[in-house]
């Protein structure tokens, strides 16, 4: 992994696709060498949509980490920037929250004429709008499963968007799962805090049921089986049932039972108000992210 130095003064990597017809190409700016999984991300719901690797460019100054990116992604990588970025019809945004500025300065001459798509938690469309010279900026919270075209993202739009290029971002973003139309744009801290941070807290429960496991004398493949196989299908029924996920719990929570052992061990602990604030506290770090690197 780079320093601390290095991330500081990384470049960004520039992904036009194929376009999707004559007229049109996207243009994804991410920065792999902190984050992979962000273009990786990215890169799916293209290729997701059909279009392929070898579409795809990547400005790299570093040579090994041009090297890496065509090894692994299959892109193209050119050790610079250029006037081709103005080829773009559509800007998606994915670099961390800390370097947007940094990221966004070099692209700005060449991108006014884009609709910007941002995935990046916290950064407010208003800053994206007046750092990319382009009014028309779509805000989109994802998360992980869109790796498996699982995930949910929840979307804001500025005013600017017409109803032909929200069009356009659903279907740059179905391919990576469910999408939700927010009506302000402050709601998206929300979904970050729930639904974007919120594969983290699934994995952090599987820990624990995984720990239980062995504990028990189960092996970590058991463990592990029956912890992922719980979670798959309560969720999927949770889906399709008409009842609420109170309501599922207690038909199987009997009195003197062992559920009933089991959510009294997790109430006396204090696990639901535990993760209600764990969500609230995601939320807040969101906001102040929109305020330090975000605002206009």
């Amino acid at each position: 992994q780079p320093n601390a130095k290095a991330e500081a003064t990384a470049d960004f990597t520039l992904s036009p696709s194929r376009e999707s017809d004559e007229n049109h190409r996207f243009l994804v700016l991410a920065d792999p060498q902190i984050d992979f999984a962000v273009l990786e991300t990215a890169r799916g719901g293209l290729l997701r949509a059909g279009r392929t690797a070898s579409d795809v460019i990547v400005v790299e100054p570093f040579e090994a980490q041009r090297a890496r990116l065509a090894q692994e992604f299959g892109v193209t990588a050119q050790a610079a920037a250029d006037a081709r970025l103005a080829t773009a019809n559509t800007v998606v945004w994915a670099v961390k929250p800390q370097l947007f500025a940094q990221a966004a300065a070099p692209c700005a001459p060449f991108v006014a004429q884009a609709l910007q798509l941002s995935v990046m938690a916290g950064i407010r469309s208003g800053a994206v709008a007046a750092a990319s010279g382009s009014p028309r900026v779509v805000r989109a919270m994802p998360n992980t499963p869109a790796l498996i075209g699982r995930g949910i993202a929840g979307l804001y739009a500025r005013p600017g968007v017409s109803e032909a290029e929200r069009v356009d971002v659903e279907a740059l973003l179905a391919p990576t799962g469910a999408l939700l139309w927010l009506d302000q744009e402050d709601k998206l801290d929300a979904v970050t805090a729930l639904s974007g941070s919120g594969p983290a807290y699934v994995f952090y429960v599987l820990e624990a049921l995984m720990q239980a496991a062995t504990e028990m004398g189960l092996s970590p493949e058991q463990g592990r089986a029956l912890a992922l196989a719980t979670f798959d299908g309560a969720t999927e029924l949770a889906r399709r049932s008409p009842d609420t996920p109170e309501a599922l719990r207690a038909q199987v929570t009997s009195r003197g039972g062992t559920t009933f052992a089991a959510i009294s061990a997790l109430d006396a602990g204090g696990v639901k108000p535990a993760l209600v604030a764990a969500v609230r506290a995601a939320q807040r770090r969101a906001q102040e992210l929109g305020d330090e690197f975000g605002a206009v």
